[in-house]
């Protein structure tokens, strides 16, 4: 077992939601061997300083978030997409301490070979190319600051723009969303950056 992290204990005595839970689903993840720490404000399993998986704490369950699932094999079928974008990750998702308890030789399997899938370098498959927006493209062609700025955000970003403009069914919704993000491109900020 390794040595708990002080912030992850912080953050356990802060929380109301899952407290049991993520205390449950700690003990299998440090019985691993992995390192823990909080990052991106949740408590966070690694290995050799790769990230391995995160714990997320949701209004109806916990869930245990593997980075790179989708290049498991999941003979137990306890995994499952985070939604209809997600490439790579793949989370298992408890509800109560019992859950925990069933999942257990499952999460112990799933992390053995996230730990092999680091080691040997694997990543998941380039995402297919977002959909752009017509209403997008022209605004782009347009005003070569805002095509600037767009292309100096990380693809990641660029990608988020594109769903979420796309993603909209009318035109005029469209050019709606196509003007209020051109502000946020243009400071070089994503979709969802503060």
């Amino acid at each position: 077992m390794t040595t708990p992290d002080p912030a992850v204990d912080e953050y356990l005595e802060a929380t109301t939601r899952w407290p049991d839970e993520l205390r449950a689903m700690r003990r299998i993840l440090l019985g691993c061997g992995l390192e823990e720490s909080v990052k991106w404000n949740k408590p966070c399993y690694s290995h050799e300083g790769a990230n391995i998986a995160i714990l997320q704490e949701m209004k109806p369950f916990l869930a245990l978030m593997f980075f790179k699932g989708a290049l498991l094999e999941d003979p137990d079928g306890v995994l499952t997409e985070q939604g209809p974008n997600s490439r790579s990750a793949r989370r298992i998702t408890v509800a109560s301490v019992d859950d925990v308890s069933r999942v257990q030789p499952s999460v112990q399997g799933l992390v053995e070979q996230a730990i092999a899938v680091e080691a040997a370098g694997l990543r998941a498959p380039a995402a297919a190319p977002p959909e752009v927006a017509p209403e997008f493209a022209a605004r782009l062609d347009a005003d070569p600051a805002l095509a600037a700025a767009f292309s100096a955000l990380t693809p990641g970003r660029q990608r988020e723009y594109h769903l979420h403009i796309s993603g909209a069914k009318q035109a005029a919704t469209r050019h709606k969303r196509v003007a209020a993000c051109v502000p946020r491109i243009l400071a070089g900020r994503g979709l969802r950056d503060r």
